[in-house]
């Protein structure tokens, strides 16, 4: 099941693993539900900050990329 929804990025958190810098992001859906995710520089905007607003693509209900509306 693949799936977008519209969501608020509360924060954000790079790490570095074997050369390669993740993210780790706390995004909060408009029924207020918070989910974490980690996810690699493919699947996050360059330079997202938290409070920027998001669409979040799922594929079985897991986030697997955030991408700026527009």
């Amino acid at each position: 099941m693949l799936g977008e929804q519209e969501a608020l990025v509360v924060d954000v958190k790079p790490f570095e693993l074997h050369g390669v810098t993740y993210q780790d992001v706390t995004i909060a859906y408009q029924d207020r539900s918070v989910e974490h995710a980690r996810l690699g520089p493919e699947g996050v905007p360059d330079g997202l900050q938290p409070g920027e607003q998001v669409l979040v693509t799922k594929v079985a209900n897991i986030v697997i990329s955030l991408r700026r509306p527009g």
